[in-house]
């Protein structure tokens, strides 16, 4: 019964727009959002654990070492936002599915999500964790990947043509029909230490 409760207490807010916010002042009320705009908001070092955030745009927000646990994203789009450290590994696996344009996502952790086709663009992506991740037909367009971790990953299809500074073990990852440009070949040969003149 208690357990009812609580779910009927839970928000349900739709097309609504929060401009200018700072959620570590004024917690945002747990529940669902659908069609919701959030634009120069503070969401940095909040808890959204269990919120389910759906068909919402997130623009130039702070996010950075925002909870995730349990949180629900199905078709969010985040612009221009900082995203350091979030664990995206925790949120729920069901339905995930977003995508970034000019976000700062170091050291965040996609860590086993299965997260195919999704797209990072212009996006910095240094030291983030996509360990046994599935990203078939993922776009990574003009992204920085420095230190970021592959390792039993599907990269099936994925495209990082105009991506740099990826180091990516075509023996530990499944990089079949991948797409890379001459310039990033280097970096499927780190490991080999060798020198490619052109």
């Amino acid at each position: 019964m208690r357990e009812n409760e609580q779910k009927m207490k839970e928000t349900y807010i739709q097309d609504k727009t929060f401009d200018r916010i700072d959620f570590l002042q004024n917690p945002l009320s747990k529940g669902e959002y659908e069609n919701c705009n959030f634009k120069n908001c503070n969401f940095a070092g909040t808890d959204l654990s269990g919120f389910k955030l759906m068909n919402c745009e997130f623009i130039g927000c702070n996010l950075s070492l925002t909870k995730l646990n349990n949180t629900a994203f199905q078709d969010s789009l985040f612009k221009e936002c900082k995203m350091l450290g979030l664990r995206f590994d925790t949120c729920v696996k069901f339905g995930l599915s977003f995508s970034f344009d000019n976000c700062q996502l170091n050291h965040s952790s996609f860590y086993k999500t299965k997260i195919k086709k999704t797209v990072f663009k212009n996006s910095q992506l240094q030291e983030t964790d996509f360990v046994d991740s599935d990203l078939n037909s993922a776009v990574f367009e003009n992204c920085d990947l420095t230190l970021a971790s592959f390792e039993n990953t599907n990269l099936e299809k994925a495209d990082f043509r105009t991506s740099y500074n990826y180091s990516i073990d075509p023996e530990i990852n499944s990089i079949k029909k991948a797409k890379f440009s001459l310039s990033g070949i280097l970096g499927l040969l780190d490991k080999y230490d060798i020198e490619i003149e052109q």
